[in-house]
């Protein structure tokens, strides 16, 4: 069973450390995890396991290169629903959830109702999933393509407080 979720007032420098370290690389070893936060091995390993308890650390994964994988065309698309009762909002959370090229998929307040963050091979593939996923399904009122140019910034990483600072 999972403890309370830590807020950021219960973590102290400690555990800024080691998250800031393992966001960075998730590959170090406990060695250098517990050398970088001025621990030895086994309570900076038992640090860890309550970060991940908490649900503060939620997994570890390696980034990948989208061009390399030939998913190079990246796409922002809003989506409009007919409705916005709970009804509706479930199935098409449900629906787009097994799609493997919508990477994200955001609820939102505004001029429409969901923000998707899409990957695909090129054009036809994008057209498939809009087409033939997406704008299939009967809630969807209307949606809106934004395809992206030029990456700027992607940074995986969360700003966490200055461990010096957080006494």
């Amino acid at each position: 069973m999972l403890s309370k979720p830590a807020s950021p007032a219960n973590l102290d420098s400690v555990d800024l450390t080691l998250l800031d370290a393992l966001q960075t690389n998730a590959r170090l070893s406990v060695v250098e995890l517990a050398r970088r936060a001025n621990l030895s091995p086994t309570p900076c390993t038992l640090r860890i396991r309550k970060l991940e308890q908490d649900g503060v650390i939620t997994g570890y994964h390696a980034r990948l290169k989208p061009s390399a994988l030939g998913q190079a065309l990246m796409v922002f698309v809003t989506v409009s629903l007919k409705a916005t009762d709970e009804a509706t909002l479930k199935a098409f959370n449900a629906a787009v959830k097994p799609v493997k090229q919508i990477l994200e998929c955001h609820m939102v307040g505004g001029g429409f109702d969901y923000l998707l963050k899409i990957r695909v091979r090129d054009m036809a593939e994008y057209r498939d999933t809009l087409g033939g996923i997406i704008g299939a399904l009967p809630m969807v009122e209307g949606t809106h393509s934004y395809f992206v140019m030029e990456e700027v910034k992607e940074e995986p990483s969360l700003p966490l407080p200055n461990p010096k600072d957080h006494r």
